[in-house]
């Protein structure tokens, strides 16, 4: 293994647990872990359990998070258990805990692919998102800054983005654990906690944080190299919900949906740039 694969991860892992590395500090606050690593965490928890199961041809169709306390930069631990096993499905239950209390979880279906039904069904026409041109992204498996669209075209310079367009993004997943490799979907539901930043960065800036992540994939994705473009944000009373589309080189491979609370007092103001990851 070249010294340099894994240079960037959210964890380490120790004999305690998971501990967080500088880069899965969030923007909203300096003591907290942004969601994208705790999705990330679950996920490969997930994942471990149904491998442990020797239900590996299995694929994960519904994934939804509950974001439910500040998690911190602090030791954390993750374990995953089946709720109900049948010829064609899994369910599984999942949990984040730092200090003995739970502070995200997760549940998720895995399901058995089979032949596609022959019979037509109505399905959008609308034109489906593509990744940036081949020319301004760094090689396959190469770390990179995301990179958006908005009301400018494809860019990794956040100032450009900050404004009221629809927005869409494109990224390479961090690996979740320093020295392991990130799984398809590891990466997809690590990656789909950014739907906020596609449905819910506007003009002012990022001003909403999430509360759930909601995500349903009619197939495994074919990197860890993955985009979302906002389908629609709703809001009413400082509570919104935002959809995007998940789509890799291939084509569209599910939906990402965001319920959020309006969080004006620690607005993340991208307008001059950013150095992380980008995800509040």
């Amino acid at each position: 293994m070249n010294e340099n694969t894994f240079q960037f991860s959210w964890f380490r892992q120790s004999a305690a647990g998971f501990d967080p590395l500088p880069f899965a500090q969030s923007l909203w606050r300096s003591d907290q872990m942004h969601g994208v690593a705790v999705s990330g965490l679950l996920a490969r928890a997930l994942e471990h359990a149904v491998r442990d199961a020797g239900r590996t041809g299995l694929v994960p169709a519904r994934y939804h998070v509950d974001l439910f306390r500040p998690a911190r930069m602090i030791t954390t631990t993750a374990s995953a258990r089946i709720v109900r096993e049948g010829t064609r499905l899994l369910l599984l239950d999942a949990v984040v805990e730092q200090e003995g209390e739970v502070v995200a979880r997760a549940g998720a279906t895995f399901l058995a692919p089979s032949a596609a039904a022959p019979g037509e069904v109505w399905a959008s026409s609308a034109e489906r998102p593509t990744p940036p041109p081949a020319e301004l992204l760094p090689p396959a498996g190469e770390h990179h800054v995301p990179f958006f669209a908005s009301a400018q075209p494809w860019s990794d310079d956040f100032g450009d983005h900050q404004n009221a367009g629809r927005h869409q993004t494109w990224q390479t997943a961090v690996p979740i654990v320093e020295g392991e490799e990130c799984t398809p979907f590891q990466a997809v539901a690590s990656i789909a906690d950014a739907t906020s930043m596609v449905t819910n960065w506007g003009a002012a800036g990022v001003e909403h944080i999430n509360t759930d992540i909601d995500l349903a994939l009619c197939r495994m994705p074919d990197s860890s190299r993955l985009g979302l473009r906002a389908l629609d944000h709703l809001g009413s009373d400082g509570i919104v919900v935002g959809t995007a589309e998940v789509f890799d080189s291939a084509g569209v491979v599910g939906t990402a949906t965001v319920t959020a609370l309006a969080n004006t007092r620690r607005t993340v103001d991208l307008s001059a740039g950013v150095e992380s990851h980008g995800s509040a």
